[in-house]
């Protein structure tokens, strides 16, 4: 009999997934679980698609995309549209300049947290010379509001900014996450002046990640160390978004923004082609177009590397 698992939560936030073997077929069993031979290799795109006045799209069927890898297009076999749980890492910049911004980041990153799926599996990360767990003791998630509260509140805002520490800390834990789906918010006011790990290395590890990045740029324009480019390219290569509010107090709407895309994205899955071997770069590319045929704007990762894939087992 050949085994089978599930792949929980399809929606992969910008993600690309890569799951070894040949296509089977895909089997929806309830609104949480979808089931995939373990014998798959497909490449799984979340994707976010709005009209051209930025509101979000709903109810497009698979026939409303064209997927396109290298330039070539690709057939579409896998197909999802539903709010399925995630696991989500907060990351917060708590170095010494974000002191006077600290009570808009934990209302806005609350706000997020209350919008979200009740079902997240949620982290805090906290950040300023070196990256602390804000959860309690063992605990790596949590889908307890007042919990993840109190794991906001634990920063102190002192000492410079480990950025691509946090960021590489973030990837890592989001690995350990059971849902399928991964995303981090990263809120930051500056560029990196305190990690260890070097930009190529951290960006290296974005790219290879299933992860959707989105940031939140908080910067003073005196800030020698600011560098919204960084914030920019870290969404951009993942499929997410960077937002800049002009005042912290509008990072709300933001959040709030951000909760909402999460859950209202879109998954296509097409079988790769096997050229140019493992550790390649695939460019990816996804249009989407409403019933009327009129041209919607598709968000999705630009990239991915086509590596050898561990063969998943799950009983």
């Amino acid at each position: 009999m050949k085994q089978r698992f599930a792949i929980r939560n399809l929606l992969i936030a910008s993600a690309v997934s890569l799951v070894s073997g040949l296509f089977a077929g895909l089997q929806k069993e309830d609104q949480s679980d979808f089931t995939i031979r373990s014998d798959v290799r497909l490449v799984l795109l979340d994707v976010s698609v709005k009209d051209r006045e930025g509101g979000f799209v709903s109810g497009l069927a698979q026939d409303n995309f064209s997927v396109f890898e290298n330039g070539r297009p690709q057939k579409i076999t896998v197909f999802a549209n539903d709010d399925l749980p995630v696991t989500v890492g907060i990351l917060v910049d708590e170095s010494f300049s974000m002191r006077a911004k600290r009570d808009d980041v934990l209302t806005a990153a609350q706000t997020f947290i209350e919008e979200s799926n009740p079902r997240d599996e949620i982290f805090v990360l906290n950040f300023n010379d070196r990256v602390t767990r804000g959860l309690p003791g063992p605990a790596l998630f949590s889908d307890n509001i007042q919990q993840l509260r109190s794991a906001l509140q634990r920063g102190v805002p002192q000492g410079k900014t480990a950025l691509n520490d946090a960021i590489v800390d973030g990837l890592k834990q989001l690995e350990l996450g059971r849902r399928d789906k991964k995303t981090l918010i990263v809120i930051s006011d500056g560029g990196d002046n305190a990690s260890e790990h070097g930009r190529a290395d951290m960006l290296g590890l974005v790219e290879k990640s299933t992860a959707t990045i989105y940031t939140i740029g908080l910067y003073d324009a005196e800030d020698p160390d600011r560098n919204p480019g960084i914030l920019k390219e870290l969404a951009r290569i993942s499929g997410g978004e960077a937002y800049f509010p002009a005042d912290p107090s509008g990072m709300v709407p933001v959040c709030r923004r951000i909760a909402k895309d999460i859950r209202a994205r879109y998954t296509l899955g097409y079988l790769p082609p096997a050229e140019n071997g493992p550790g390649s770069l695939r460019h990816v590319r996804v249009r989407a177009v409403a019933a009327d045929r009129a041209r919607l704007v598709a968000r999705t990762r630009t990239s991915y590397r086509y590596d050898e894939v561990k063969k998943q087992e799950k009983k």
